[in-house]
């Protein structure tokens, strides 16, 4: 299990994020379309999973926002984003907000993701809801770089993510 905080306050998660070196947690998540995706779906491609409590928050906002920026021109690179908003949501947020780089996820169906990836937060406020992490997959599905963000109303380390994307191509 991951401590993080919460406006300070101690937070636990279901587990921790995938390791280096691992092959990803395969999922089964919703997209805007109602369509379910899993890896496959993403075959052939570095994946950035941006996964946050709810596309309903400045934070989160402002991380979709950064990387439908940062995306946009990384060729071999899909950006999702993983929350457990529903997919009509995340849908009007991503049109709302002019966000087309990114692919919204959703655990609509099923809630296995969360624990599979150790980021469904146990107790405080946001309980039940994923907790502000990244994970940056290979094409080959494994892992090659993650960030639990320990508070989190921060931002990720998007440099980072960014780098280990670009180095995974």
């Amino acid at each position: 299990m991951a401590a993080i905080t919460f406006k300070g306050n101690k937070i636990t998660t279901s587990g921790s994020l995938p390791a280096v070196g691992n092959r990803a947690p395969d999922f089964k998540l919703t997209r805007s379309d109602l369509a379910d995706a899993g890896l496959s779906a993403f075959a052939g491609k570095v994946k950035i999973l941006n996964i946050v409590p709810s596309l309903d928050t400045g934070v989160c906002a402002a991380s979709a926002r950064a990387f439908n920026k940062a995306a946009d021109g990384l060729e071999g690179v899909v950006v999702l984003t993983i929350s457990r908003d529903l997919p009509f949501a995340q849908k009007r947020f991503c049109e709302a907000e002019g966000i087309k780089a990114v692919v919204p996820l959703s655990e609509l169906r099923d809630r296995k993701f969360g624990a599979a990836y150790g980021v469904e937060m146990l107790d405080g406020p946001l309980a039940g809801l994923l907790s502000r992490a990244v994970v940056v997959l290979g094409r080959d599905d494994k892992v090659v770089y993650t960030q639990q963000v320990p508070e989190i109303g921060q931002e990720p380390d998007y440099a980072s993510a960014l780098a280990a994307a670009r180095k995974a191509l």
